[in-house]
C-alpha cells in the first residue's frame, strides 16, 4: 500500500519487503508495460477537463489502459502546448482547478495502479513552495514532475527538494539538443527521459521519419538505464508501430484530451492505440 511518503512496499524474490521510491515506480512501469513487446503508454489528461466533477472518473479510466498517467496542471500560458491543451487548460481554470485542488483530489481518491506524474509549468510550483510541494506531492501519491519551462541548469533547487521524498524530476530533450547537453540531461533525468519528437508545440500529427528514429536511438543510447519515452504528436497506431523497438514508451497527449472532449471511452481508445495487428 502507498504510505504517506509516497513509497510502495514491494516483495522481492526472497520474500522480504522492500521500499520502492516513487521515481522507481515510474521506470519500473515503463520497463514492464501492460502489453509486452509494445512501447509503454504514458497517457496525458488535463486535470479537470472537460469536467472537474468527473476528474476522478476520467483519471481512473485513463489509468486502466496506460502504464503511467501524466496529469496536466492547468496554466494560463502553456507555451509548449498546442491549441487542444491550451483550450483544455483555460476551461479547467474556469472550473477552479489548481495545483492545490489536484493534490487534494489525489489525496482523497483511490489511487490507480499506474504511477502518476504531474506536468506543470514553473509558476504554480514556485507559488506552492518547493519543500511543501515535495511533501504534498508524495503524500498525494505523485511519483514525478515534468516542468517544460524549467531548464536543466536552473533545476537544482527543485531537484534537491524532490530528492528528499524520492519524487522524480523528468527531463526533456529535443532533436536540437547537443551531444554534450544530452549527456548532462539524461544523467540527471529520473523516471524516464522525455524525448520531444519535434521543435514547436504539442498536438500536431507527426510522421516519424528516419531522422527522428535516429535521434531517438541516440537518446536511448546516451540515457543508458533510464527509460526513454517519445512525445509530441503521437496520436495514431501507425506511429506507435514505427517507434516500437526504438523507445521504451510513448507519450499521448492532445489526441487523448480530444477523446475526453468528445465524450468517448478513453480506456478503449488507449487499448486500440497499442493493440497488436
Amino acid at each position: 500500500m502507498s504510505g504517506v511518503n509516497g513509497t510502495v512496499g514491494v516483495t522481492g524474490a526472497s520474500g522480504a519487503g522492500t521500499e520502492q521510491l516513487p521515481r522507481e515506480r515510474i521506470a519500473a512501469a515503463i520497463r514492464a508495460p501492460q502489453v509486452p513487446g509494445e512501447p509503454a503508454l504514458v497517457a496525458f489528461l488535463t486535470a479537470g477537463y472537460p469536467s472537474a466533477k468527473r476528474f476522478r472518473e476520467h483519471l481512473a479510466a485513463v489509468a486502466a489502459a496506460s502504464d503511467v498517467v501524466e496529469i496536466g496542471v492547468p496554466f494560463t500560458d502553456p507555451m509548449a502546448d498546442g491549441v487542444t491543451i491550451q483550450r483544455s487548460s483555460q476551461e479547467a481554470l474556469k472550473q477552479g482547478v489548481s495545483l492545490r485542488w489536484i493534490l487534494a483530489e489525489l489525496r482523497a481518491m483511490q489511487r490507480p495502479a499506474a504511477p502518476l506524474v504531474l506536468m506543470s509549468y514553473l509558476n504554480p510550483l514556485l507559488n506552492h513552495g518547493y519543500a511543501r510541494l515535495a511533501a504534498d506531492a508524495a503524500e498525494a501519491g505523485v511519483c514525478g514532475f515534468i516542468v517544460p519551462d524549467l531548464p536543466y541548469d536552473e533545476g537544482e533547487e527543485l531537484r534537491a527538494a524532490l530528492e528528499r521524498t524520492g519524487v522524480a524530476l523528468v527531463q526533456m530533450v529535443t532533436p536540437v539538443t547537443t551531444d554534450a547537453r544530452l549527456a548532462q540531461v539524461c544523467a540527471a533525468s529520473q523516471g524516464f527521459v522525455y524525448a520531444v519528437t519535434m521543435t514547436g508545440t504539442t498536438g500536431r500529427n507527426v510522421a516519424v521519419p528516419e531522422s527522428v528514429v535516429d535521434y531517438l536511438v541516440r537518446v536511448r543510447r546516451v540515457a543508458g538505464h533510464v527509460p526513454v519515452c517519445a512525445g509530441f504528436g503521437i496520436r495514431a497506431r501507425e506511429q506507435v508501430e514505427r517507434l516500437r523497438g526504438h523507445v521504451d514508451g510513448v507519450v499521448v497527449g492532445s489526441a487523448l484530451v480530444e477523446v475526453l472532449e468528445r465524450g468517448e471511452d478513453p480506456t478503449a481508445w488507449l487499448r486500440a492505440l497499442r493493440a497488436h495487428g
